[in-house]
């Protein structure tokens, strides 16, 4: 299910896109990655076919918050998956990254099969 979709990672980690490139790869997955909400936007623009996005959401300069504030108010991509991520997880954080627009939420440190099981719900309609 999630050979040959297109994943954009945005996260102002090279460990964080290196490691999560690595795993989802195996799934046959392609990789395209930003290093900040004005790259992931602009790296939206520039690949029609990302199918998900994975959405660091502490950045530098522009944040995961905003950025998909900005997703949601394109209605060309109101329909795309936002997986929002954060390292914070404290209490409402989910709730706050949904209420911003995010489709759903990890957290960090990622555990693969989760995340490996979000992507099937959020891309199951994508086949």
């Amino acid at each position: 299910m999630l050979k040959e979709k297109t994943v954009l990672i945005a996260d102002d980690d090279v460990r964080n896109i290196f490691s999560l490139t690595k795993a989802l790869e195996v799934h046959g997955m392609k990789v395209i990655s930003a290093m900040d909400g004005k790259e992931a936007m602009a790296a939206l623009e520039k690949n029609p076919e990302i199918d998900v996005v994975l959405m660091d959401m502490m950045m530098p300069e522009m944040d995961g918050y905003e950025t998909i504030r900005e997703i949601r108010a394109s209605s060309r991509f109101r329909g795309l998956p936002v997986l929002a991520v954060t390292a914070k997880a404290m209490m409402g954080d989910r709730e706050k990254c949904i209420a911003v627009g995010a489709s759903d939420f990890i957290s960090k440190p990622v555990d693969i099969d989760q995340l490996i099981s979000l992507l099937r719900v959020w891309l199951y309609d994508k086949i």
